[in-house]
């Protein structure tokens, strides 16, 4: 009988293993790097003496890519997330270079052979304002800035043994949210075209389809948000001063979205 009782047990363990094991998460990854070419928006005429020259770069990213093992990424049609670093000569001597690195993410559509990125993250300018040695750049007033870029790509993974190609275009905005002046801002709209590569292109797990989605409800929300930070006013030399910001108000989510 206690032999019956043990050889239930590990019979039991064994199956709990293998679907332990079975339900185990994968964690494919792709790489890409993509060279650009463009030039800075005149979205400011204040920082119209700034654009002499056709900013170039390059992006260098990594993905890490889902399938529906997790439900929200079947809701999504199965993005990617992962992190991104740039490199940006602006081609104009009061600019510099700036280097950026970003959190992103990419939503596919067309068969997924296209996306869209954004990505959020920071900025190091190269070559910040300065009132003794570099007056002339009103638009980086400080040497961390914020950056946001968005892409729209037209993407061929998996060509030959996991590399592939794209191609699309990128805006990539520097800011430092009036932290300090000046803060006249650029927003570079470049073309780029790249390769790309599937560490995983063997051995990529099948996408888990969405299924039936089930019923949402959930009640109103009542919110009440304090917000503070510190600004300057467009006037250099003004110096910093906090703000406050007191909301109310009510939500109510509506679906799984």
């Amino acid at each position: 009988m206690r032999f019956l009782f043990l050889a239930l047990l590990t019979f039991t363990f064994s199956l709990n293993a293998q679907e332990i094991e079975f339900a185990k998460e994968q964690k494919p990854v792709s790489l890409d790097a993509s060279f650009f070419y463009g030039s800075i928006l005149e979205h400011n005429p204040d920082i119209n003496h700034l654009i002499t020259g056709h900013p170039t770069g390059f992006i260098l990213s990594y993905n890490r890519k889902t399938y529906g093992f997790n439900e929200w990424e079947r809701r999504y049609n199965y993005p990617d997330w992962g992190f991104s670093m740039a490199y940006q000569d602006m081609h104009n001597e009061y600019l510099g270079e700036n280097i950026s690195f970003y959190g992103h993410f990419n939503f596919y559509f067309l068969n997924r052979n296209a996306y869209f990125r954004i990505g959020q993250g920071v900025a190091i300018a190269g070559s910040p304002y300065d009132p003794e040695t570099n007056y002339i750049n009103n638009a980086y007033g400080t040497k961390l800035l914020s950056s946001t870029y968005i892409a729209l790509q037209y993407n061929k993974q998996n060509l030959y043994k996991g590399f592939g190609l794209n191609t699309g275009f990128a805006i990539i905005h520097y800011s430092n949210a009036n932290l300090r002046a000046p803060n006249n801002s650029t927003n570079t709209f470049a073309f780029n075209v790249g390769v790309n590569y599937n560490l995983d292109y063997e051995n990529f797990p099948d996408y888990i389809p969405e299924g039936e989605r089930t019923k949402f409800t959930e009640p109103v929300h009542y919110n009440l948000v304090l917000r503070g930070g510190a600004n300057e006013s467009d006037i250099v030399g003004q110096g910093q001063f906090p703000f406050f910001v007191v909301s109310a108000f009510a939500d109510k989510r509506i679906n799984h979205k």
